[in-house]
């Protein structure tokens, strides 16, 4: 076991190429699904903070339900929508990047709104009287509260990071964790496991472990600045 933790350790400090190759695409189809799920999220979760309409408590809960979603769902619902048999079958998106960027926006996209909600619902009734006496509309005010609670926001996108960097099951389903093309760390990590070959995957788990102590630091010091900033 010893040898096996030198060994990750030489690999990670020699930039082993098979090592960087899937660093690099689990960061590229991650920070991929991280901003297209955000920039869907985020007017979505402040859109049904703002606005009372029938059915929003059942949005509001359904939403909540969607963050616990199991990423094998997810993967699974992602893989009959590509499949040949699936209504984007035509364009041959699965076992690719892009399969693997839509699986994790499924499973990024609620926790986003559900907790942007929150956030901006807050912030609204703080200020929903000193806008409205400036004539601001609720449409106007949605750029405004979202920029108001960027630091907050910020660590709510860091949190969907997490998600997706850890996840397994929904890419492994969509991906097909081929060598070279959808490989990425979680999948290899198991995979290498499974072979014997404990050097790559402990080398991927110690990167890995690095990245999500490095989400919860930057969440930590962004939550901290938004407080000082507050009080």
């Amino acid at each position: 076991m010893e040898n096996a933790f030198l060994a990750a350790f030489r690999l990670i400090v020699e930039m082993d190429p098979v090592l960087v190759g899937i660093v690099t695409l689990s960061l590229q189809v991650s920070l991929t699904a991280v901003l297209l799920a955000s920039a869907i999220a985020l007017p979505l979760g402040a859109a049904i903070a703002l606005w009372r309409f029938p059915g929003r408590g059942a949005v509001i809960v359904f939403l909540n339900a969607l963050m616990g979603l199991p990423p094998v769902v997810a993967g699974l619902m992602v893989y009959l929508l590509l499949s040949r048999a699936g209504p984007l079958g035509e364009f041959g998106l699965l076992f690719t990047p892009t399969a693997m960027v839509i699986a994790q926006m499924v499973l990024i996209l609620p926790i986003v709104a559900a907790l942007s909600r929150q956030v901006i619902e807050e912030l609204w009734e703080e200020y929903r009287e000193q806008l409205q006496s400036l004539g601001v509309t609720r449409l106007r005010a949605i750029p405004t509260l979202l920029w108001d609670a960027r630091f907050s926001l910020v660590t709510v996108v860091l949190a969907g990071f997490g998600r997706a960097s850890a996840e397994v099951g929904a890419v492994l389903i969509v991906g097909g964790n081929i060598s070279g093309v959808t490989r990425v760390m979680t999948t290899a990590i198991a995979l290498e496991t499974s072979m014997g070959n404990l050097a790559l995957a402990l080398g991927l788990g110690i990167i890995l472990l690095l990245l999500v102590a490095t989400v919860n630091g930057l969440a930590y010091v962004i939550g901290e600045t938004a407080r000082r900033r507050l009080g």
